[in-house]
């Protein structure tokens, strides 16, 4: 019988707080699309939701809520990310993963940097879990073949994005969040 071993990165015994999250939608490249993350202190739960455009950019668009400041997590020893959902609305999102953020430019804008992600359909509710494996490396969108592994020791940011999958998806978007976990299966 295998088990299984929690660290709660948000939510469970690690509570929400907006002021750990902030959007990064494709507005920054002239996009429409916007995003949100509120964090309810009496469910102890996160609600990621907003609208995805994908129109003013012809097809592709995206909106996502990421980790603010210099944080950094060692997840080695753990198999993967465990996501609990309290409520979904059937659509694919991304958890993204970097473990290098750059000096900003000049402009303020940040650097491109490889972005580790991981595609899913959340269950209605319920815990899943995303190995490391599922975790693909990416550059500006496109699959980076060539990348180093993921430094899992120094996780500086993590992101829960909504995008249109080349124009397969659009318009209003709600995901409700009650923890994200680094799991490690005990056998």
């Amino acid at each position: 019988m295998t088990s299984s071993t929690r660290t709660f990165l948000f939510g469970g015994d690690e509570p929400w707080s907006s002021q750990d999250w902030i959007a990064s939608d494709d507005r920054v490249r002239g996009g429409a699309s916007h995003s949100y993350l509120n964090c309810d202190p009496s469910s102890n739960a996160a609600r990621f939701h907003g609208h995805l455009d994908i129109h003013a950019l012809g097809g592709a668009g995206f909106a996502s809520q990421r980790t603010t400041g210099d944080k950094s997590w060692d997840l080695t020893g753990n198999d993967g990310l465990e996501l609990d959902v309290k409520q979904s609305d059937g659509r694919k999102y991304s958890i993204t993963l970097k473990d290098t953020v750059l000096p900003k430019r000049p402009d303020g804008r940040e650097q491109s940097t490889i972005n580790w992600e991981c595609d899913f359909c959340a269950p209605d509710k319920g815990p899943f879990i995303m190995q490391w494996k599922d975790f693909r490396p990416t550059y500006r969108g496109k699959d980076k073949e060539d990348a180093p592994p993921l430094d899992r020791s120094s996780i500086k940011r993590i992101s829960i994005m909504m995008r249109s999958f080349f124009g397969t998806q659009e318009g209003s978007f709600s995901l409700e969040i009650a923890s994200i976990a680094a799991v490690r299966a005990e056998i």
